[in-house]
């Protein structure tokens, strides 16, 4: 099941995407239509709190009227919004090795172009990419983000104005459902609700400098728009393997990078276990995998510009789209 949150007459609502990711299903509407009002197609959030209940309800709500036009919009009649708008908690890894090894070369490099030292940039470029430090194989490693900066596909993001180099980052991530605590890594994925795109935008100037400070990323991440999701939900049953998908990157249509989602150093399900020692996971949190080696500009050495359009496709889930604009041309 594809899961979306949508703006049409003026109202957000929850629906279901059919019709080869053309048409979206107003579960809210399909449930009026039989007389019933149930809290669980409000929203999102309150379709993970309501739990399977709610799903097998929509599924059944699209089997009885799911050829009814009448309950359905088009995908380019409405703005689909981020699946889950304000995330209860915002978590984003660094699962990936080859992007954990160039990203730090790439901070350098960013550095040493700033200064225009060239011979520190040639230094840089012929340097081995070295061992993975060991840190990365003990535990998964993951910052906490600014929720409320949340934005979905199709959104332009604005360029953060204390910014000169802007970057876009290939990730997918899952929004969890089920409350729990010291979750097992062998139950974990009974707190998957589904997976999604995300963009994790960046402003590397900021970041670069925060990270010298050894605590971080704040600014070069925490601006608003620069969190973007979507452009839904997909349930774990159509996902299937999830950490074989294919990953793409483009800007202006032109291929930056290709992945796949294998080679996590911890998976989703082992996240989940480290996160909830002693911590309580909530429903409708997000969880994001990190960037995948080369799906990030830092690491091929090509910042976005003023006006590009960055297409993140992640296999079985859809394309994540988004315009990036300076504030100050």
């Amino acid at each position: 099941m594809k899961l979306a949150t949508f703006k049409s007459d003026g109202r957000d609502k929850i629906g279901l995407v059919h019709a080869h990711d053309s048409q979206l299903f107003d579960l809210a509407a399909a449930d009026a239509r039989e007389g019933q009002n149930d809290p669980a197609f409000a929203s999102m959030l309150a379709l993970i709190d309501a739990g399977p209940r709610a799903l097998d309800r929509a599924a059944a709500l699209f089997e009885k009227h799911g050829r009814d036009p009448a309950l359905s919009a088009a995908v380019s009649d409405v703005a689909i919004l981020a699946p889950v708008p304000e995330p209860r908690q915002m978590r984003d890894g660094m699962s990936f090795p080859l992007h954990i090894l160039q990203a730090p070369r790439g901070q350098r490099k960013l550095a040493a172009r700033a200064k225009g030292d060239t011979a520190e940039l040639a230094r840089i470029d012929a340097e081995p990419l070295g061992e993975l430090p060991e840190v990365y194989r003990k535990q998964p490693i993951f910052y906490i983000t600014n929720r409320f900066s949340v934005r979905g596909t199709n959104t332009t993001v604005k360029w953060p104005r204390y910014s000169k180099v802007m970057d876009y980052e290939l990730e997918f991530g899952i929004i969890t459902r089920n409350k729990g605590a010291n979750i097992s890594a062998a139950k974990a994925r009974d707190h998957i609700f589904g997976y999604t795109i995300f963009n994790d935008f960046s402003a590397r100037d900021a970041q670069r400098i925060e990270m010298e400070g050894r605590l971080g990323p704040a600014k070069g991440k925490s601006f608003d728009g620069g969190n973007v999701m979507g452009p839904w939900i997909v349930t774990p049953d159509e996902i299937g393997d999830p950490y074989k998908l294919k990953m793409e990157a483009r800007v202006n249509g032109e291929t930056r990078s290709k992945g796949v989602s294998d080679g996590m150093l911890f998976s989703f399900e082992e996240i989940i276990a480290h996160v909830t020692q002693d911590e309580t996971l909530m429903p409708g949190e997000f969880i994001g995998s990190g960037t995948v080696g080369n799906g990030c500009g830092l690491e091929l050495g090509w910042y976005l510009e003023h006006g590009d359009t960055v297409e993140l496709e992640v296999e079985k889930i859809g394309i994540l789209k988004n315009r990036v604009e300076r504030q100050d041309v």
